[in-house]
Order: structure tokens, then sequence, then C-alpha cells
């Protein structure tokens, strides 16, 4: 069977998103769970690898909160030629000479991509236009403008060069925040092109990547532990399930904090009932409500 919860799986190079999907699907139609809904906190493109959180069963419905959470990327920038799809499998469309690249130099680069900037993510993102992804449009020769948006970056080091050919960086971002697009933004402020290598995503918020081949499951506390939590009786969860407010009562913290100076992501209440996760809570006049039943908990 596929539990509800989040599961924490490596994705491997080459395959997409929709792939590792793909294979829960198979696991449900086996197990006879043809109407589970599955579903991911966050894509990687074909060429990278690393940490890929897919939601199966009520879990799809945590969605929204993995965005705002940080996620890790460790990066291989090459430099000296731009690409029209900002990564190894695009065709150049600048080269430059990387010769005056120094360590010094590339440090002092990153500093304005730092915190809140706007970013223009690259033609062949999954971002949507008119309801589309890009990459679609740009993959039928569509003209395809982007749009900036607001992006954070909590940190970014290089951790390797090997000068003038390429460097690695580590970085911690926002949901949102494209990889692609900042390397191609620090080629081009750098003056010698640049795009990504390579690409791997070792965590997300509190989870990092169980390595190929390896699965984890989430739930109960575990499924969002940067939220402040409140457990039910017996009489509380079944006042909760048809939709009647309950005392305010007592709640516990959160186990796990954001980075210092990262972005406040408006963590819920959770509400838990025998160790699982049976509701999202916000606070109204006439008390605690639900504003999400997770039927059947997790």
């Amino acid at each position: 069977m596929v539990e509800s919860g989040i599961h924490l799986v490596h994705k491997t190079v080459g395959q997409s998103s929709f792939d590792v999907i793909r294979g829960f699907k198979r696991r449900a139609f086996e197990a006879a769970q043809k109407k589970l809904a599955l579903g991911h906190g966050g894509t990687l493109d074909p060429f990278a690898e690393g940490l890929l959180l897919v939601l199966a069963g009520q879990a799809t419905r945590l969605m929204e909160l993995m965005h705002p959470l940080p996620k890790t990327y460790v990066a291989e920038v090459a430099w000296g030629v731009e690409t029209d799809t900002c990564d190894l499998h695009g065709k150049p469309v600048l080269k430059a000479d990387a010769s005056m690249l120094s360590p010094s130099v590339l440090g002092a680069a990153l500093k304005p991509f730092l915190d809140w900037t706007d970013q223009v993510p690259p033609a062949t993102s999954a971002k949507k236009i008119d309801g589309e992804a890009a990459y679609k449009k740009a993959h039928r020769g569509e003209e395809v403008v982007m749009k900036p948006c607001r992006v954070f970056l909590l940190s970014a080091s290089w951790i390797a060069h090997d000068l003038p050919r390429s460097s690695t960086l580590e970085l911690t971002c926002r949901g949102g925040f494209y990889v692609r697009s900042l390397t191609r933004d620090l080629g081009r402020a750098l003056g010698c092109g640049a795009h990504l290598a390579a690409l791997r995503r070792t965590a997300i918020g509190p989870w990092t990547d169980p390595g190929e081949g390896q699965e984890q499951l989430l739930t109960g506390m575990d499924l969002l532990p940067w939220c402040p939590s409140r457990v039910l009786t017996d009489e509380e969860a079944d006042h909760l399930s048809h939709g009647r407010a309950i005392a305010v009562g007592e709640s516990r913290p959160a186990t796990w904090d954001m980075p210092e100076g990262f972005p406040d992501p408006a963590a819920p209440l959770l509400a838990l009932h025998e160790g699982r996760l049976v509701a999202l809570l916000k606070s109204t006049e006439e008390g605690l409500r639900s504003f999400a039943n997770l039927r059947g908990g997790m």
C-alpha cells in the first residue's frame, strides 16, 4: 500500500518529477488504491537529482504549506557559456572569456542576489503563462516573455572551484526560486556567461535527501514540525469533524524552527488526535475551528 502522508524520496538524474509520481500511482493501482490522491511538494528538473516530497492521500491538501519552506541545493556552475535554457541541455546564446574569475570576485558577486530580489524565471520553466507552463510554449517555438517574480535567497556560498571552467555553489532559498536563473544572472553580472551544469537538492525544511533507492514516510507530528500543535480529546475531535468550534486550550510549540532570517511561513495550528494529524485549525471568536479536515488523519 501507499500510506497517506509525505514520502521523502530521491529523484535520480533523468527522471522527471512526474516519473516519480507515476511510480507511486503504479504501486497504488497494484494495491487497489485507484482513487488515492498523489502530488509532489516542489518539482525538480529532469537533469537534477535529490530530495522530492511525494504527498499521498490527505497529505495532498498540505501542498501549499510546502512552497514557503527553505530549500537547500548544491549547484555546479559552468562558466563561459550562457544557454537558452540556462542549463547544460540548452543551446549556447553567449560565449565569453572567464579567465578573470577568482574566488574573491565570485564571493562578491553573490551579495546582490541575497534576500528579496526580482528574478526572471527561465523560459523553459514550469511557470504558468495564460494557464499553460512556459516550457510547453517554448518547445513549440513560441516567443515566451517571462515577468520578474519576487524571490528570496537566504544564503549562498562557493564550496569548490575549478576555474575558469566551473564552481560549486551551496544555497538555501525559499520556494519559487530558480537556481538556473541565478546562474544565468551571475554569468551576466560577471560578463562571462554561465549555465547550470548539475543540481542536487539536499534538503527541504527539516528533511534531508534519503539517498538513492531509499524512502521515508512522515505522519503525525512529523508532517509539519515547524507548526504549533493542539492535542485533541475524543470529544474535541468529534466536534471539529462536524464543523463545531472547540476551546482554545493549550497548544504545544513547534519542534523545528525556521533558519534565522528566513521569512515567516505563517504556520497553521495542527490538530492531533491519537498521534495522527486530523485537521488544520484557525482562531475564531467562538474558539478554534478547522479550515482543513484531514479525514481519517495521517
